[in-house]
């Protein structure tokens, strides 16, 4: 009987070491964050993303084109033949990252996300220039499966040909700004840019609660892992080093329809307002500075568009660009 008892006793043990031992691993689960710190301590800190504008036009005044029209495939290739075509910008061979805004799970109509069918339209341009391969990627805040497939755009990225990566814990890595005082060694999409030759940002326009704007620089943000919303504290300061952080190939600021309010996510047809303007430039600043006019606000009620330009990002004055006007 005292065995019995022992091995009862033993047993009894044993099953709640194992479940106190479950349970600690499933709270373990729950508390870990693949994108954060952990990730961090790991890897070898990297200091930026990359300079992807071509060579003659790094240090002159970027290109810009400004196309009126609510067709979008007519006003982008209007606007990308006003600046020599795609394949001023796209060789044979290149290797191409298309950054999207796909940061909720709502339909296209709904303006919060990238319109898939400018993305199709910018993918097909990309290998009619002779691109080898065109990449889609963003870090949504939804999860990612359903923000793409929801958008639209992981059918507009088939469609195009194109291919989807979606942010995994391994394509993280530490990211260091030089100088930077926010951007120390935190987790980015890094994983996405190894042989990438050129990088497009596709944006909308948007009405954002803390940024006031929503359109390239803080598309960048979708590059951004781990417990990105600490952030918010100082939105202005974070998009200043993100467009130190990345120089980008083409920017495609997409003015078609804009979310004049409720942004970022909006959620109602009657928070958008057809606007009717492309904009297609190599300068990411002067892009937003034009995209803002659309918001009906002007650089003083987006301080992190004059920060950028004053870090040398781009140009905050986009007439000094000296914009070709078109009209479909």
């Amino acid at each position: 009987m005292k065995e019995e008892m022992t091995r009862r006793d033993f047993l009894k043990r044993l099953g709640i070491a194992s479940v106190t031992g479950l349970a600690a691993g499933g709270i373990g689960l729950i508390l870990h964050d693949p994108q954060g710190p952990d990730l961090v301590r790991q890897q070898q800190t990297i200091t930026g993303l990359g300079n992807f504008a071509l060579p003659a036009l790094a240090s002159e005044p970027g290109k810009m084109a400004l196309v009126h029209g609510m067709d979008r495939r007519l006003t982008l290739q209007q606007g990308v033949q006003a600046l020599g075509g795609m394949e001023a910008f796209i060789k044979q061979g290149d290797r191409v990252l298309l950054k999207v805004n796909a940061a909720f799970a709502t339909p296209p109509a709904l303006g919060a996300t990238t319109s898939p069918e400018l993305l199709s339209a910018v993918g097909e341009l990309c290998f009619q220039a002779g691109a080898a391969q065109v990449l889609v990627t963003d870090n949504p805040i939804n999860n990612p499966e359903s923000c793409f497939e929801i958008s639209g755009l992981a059918a507009a990225t088939r469609q195009s040909g194109a291919r989807l990566i979606l942010p995994r814990h391994e394509l993280f890595a530490p990211v260091s700004l030089p100088g930077g005082r926010l951007i120390q060694n935190w987790p980015v999409l890094t994983g996405v840019f190894p042989g990438v030759t050129k990088v497009i940002i596709l944006s909308p326009v948007k009405d954002h609660q803390r940024a006031v704007a929503s359109m390239t620089l803080k598309n960048i943000y979708g590059f951004l892992g781990g417990r990105r919303n600490v952030f918010h504290q100082d939105i202005n300061g974070i998009i200043t080093e993100l467009a130190q952080l990345l120089r980008p190939t083409l920017c495609i600021l997409d003015g078609t329809v804009s979310m004049m309010t409720n942004g970022p996510t909006g959620g109602s047809l009657s928070d958008l307002k057809d606007t009717g303007l492309m904009i297609v430039s190599t300068d990411p600043v002067a892009a937003d500075a034009a995209g803002i006019e659309l918001l009906g606000r002007t650089l003083r009620d987006a301080p992190y568009i004059q920060m950028a330009a004053a870090a040398g990002a781009g140009e905050a004055d986009y007439q000094q660009l000296k914009p070709v006007v078109l009209h479909t």
